[in-house]
């Protein structure tokens, strides 16, 4: 009798110590609650007119008929996070969950873009996927990853853990793994709710989705990480789904000098240039125009096109992106001639207020031609910027993060008058080319570049 009345208080605290520490983890855990069972408070509405409102402890999202997609957004911004949810969807309702998401009166007034946490009750069942909300498309689909997609209950309530630790997202439904993507388009954001639109089907109106138990960690997230199995999606200098499916191409691999040479050589410059970790670097010389390695260009040509290229300065710093580049007409000292996308620190570098025409030396402008628009949105020194250039059928675009910041017909009388005024004059017929390679420019100055893709477009005339 002894021994047993040992034995069991021996169990007892040993029960005990165990429930201590299964508590002591579960409340170590920093969870904040970003919705208070009751109330919307936190939060704010953006994009179309779906309602929302709190009912048994949940937000309830209703679609409306013909109005674009709606969002119930966090008031705060987050960068690096776990957030957990769950939520209940009617299946014939598409939503999901924006990260990291922005609204911002430049890109497409005010739209809302960002990474999106799918929710698809539809027979893909790609719930959990990752979606680039009016920006890239899909970056994470879940064809591949079977286990995820059977992990979804319909018309049932579904868990979901999203960890958004640096450049790294991962996901999981019903403790499931999901998604595992590498990128770093956005860094911080918005957490938002949508609700999809439904166009004027009739048969979706009124349809709903519901959210609870939504919480967040933003203190010490790393060491709240958890490991997954799946294999990750690396956007850097690799396709996307989207980009994959709609003929576009890596102009740089990411890695070698594949496809690039000098542009006053038959090989890549031996010296000026370094490749590292993903990045292709022109390096510090000075500030001088080609003095180092000089610029370098793609051994293609291309003539309609749509190129973008991630780029990265240093203070004070000028570079550019040139195209219908013509190799043949400056076989002197100078960088190689052909339209420019100017990169340039305008704060710092002396070449924002110079020129024939005002402003046209400021970053994303076409060079010495036509000023990009003074409102541009710009990303501080030392962090990644995009440039996309669209050219068809001689209509010219630059865009930069996603802007549209100038446009212009080439070979226009208004053109051909602004090259006079430049310059450019000097050189017949500048920038007419039916075809030229893409050129990076060495202007002395330490500038990064990634992601370089190009999209040939067919001159269809139409």
């Amino acid at each position: 009798m002894k021994q047993l009345k040992i034995t069991g208080f021996f169990s007892l605290i040993a029960l005990l110590l165990l429930t201590s520490c299964n508590e002591t983890k579960k409340t170590s855990e920093p969870w904040v609650n970003l919705f208070d069972g009751k109330t919307l408070n936190g939060w704010h509405i953006k994009g179309g007119k779906a309602t929302y409102e709190v009912k048994d402890n949940a937000i309830i999202g209703t679609s409306t008929l013909n109005t674009p997609n709606t969002f119930l957004c966090s008031n705060e911004m987050y960068g690096d996070f776990i957030l957990e949810l769950e939520y209940k969807v009617d299946p014939k309702l598409n939503s999901g969950i924006q990260i990291r998401s922005n609204s911002i009166p430049s890109y497409k007034n005010g739209r809302v873009h960002g990474y999106q946490i799918e929710i698809d009750p539809s027979e893909r069942a790609w719930s959990c996927g990752i979606y680039d909300e009016s920006r890239r498309g899909w970056l994470y689909p879940l064809a591949d990853n079977p286990a995820a997609q059977k992990a979804f209950k319909q018309n049932d309530w579904n868990k979901y853990r999203i960890e958004a630790i640096g450049d790294t997202i991962k996901t999981w439904i019903n403790g499931v793994p999901a998604s595992y993507l590498i990128d770093d388009k956005t860094a911080s954001g918005f957490i938002g709710l949508q609700v999809h639109g439904i166009g004027n089907n009739e048969e979706k109106n009124g349809t709903q989705v519901m959210w609870k138990n939504v919480k967040i960690i933003t203190n010490e997230v790393e060491k709240y990480s958890t490991t997954t199995t799946i294999t990750p999606i690396n956007t850097k200098n690799n396709l996307t789904t989207e980009e994959a499916k709609n003929g576009w191409k890596l102009l740089w691999d990411g890695k070698t000098t594949k496809g690039w040479r000098g542009a006053k050589l038959e090989t890549f410059p031996e010296k000026g240039w370094k490749i590292e970790n993903g990045v292709l670097t022109v390096l510090a010389s000075g500030g001088e125009e080609s003095n180092a390695g000089g610029d370098i260009v793609t051994t293609e040509a291309y003539g309609d096109f749509e190129l973008k290229v991630d780029f990265k300065i240093t203070e004070g710093a000028n570079s550019g992106i040139k195209y219908y580049v013509d190799t043949e007409l400056n076989k002197g000292t100078g960088s190689a001639i052909g339209l420019e996308f100017q990169i340039l620190d305008d704060a710092k570098h002396p070449d924002a207020k110079l020129g024939n025409h005002e402003g046209s030396r400021t970053i994303a402008s076409l060079y010495d031609l036509i000023q990009a628009d003074p409102k541009k949105p710009v990303n501080p020194i030392g962090t990644w910027n995009t440039a996309r250039i669209v050219s068809k059928n001689n209509h010219v675009e630059h865009w930069l993060n996603d802007t549209k910041v100038l446009e212009y017909e080439r070979k226009s009388d208004d053109y051909r008058k602004l090259v006079k005024e430049s310059k450019y004059a000097k050189w017949p017929n500048f920038g007419e080319a039916e075809k030229g390679p893409i050129l990076l420019q060495d202007h002395g100055d330490l500038v990064s570049f990634r992601n370089i893709k190009i999209r040939p477009i067919n001159n269809d005339k139409n």
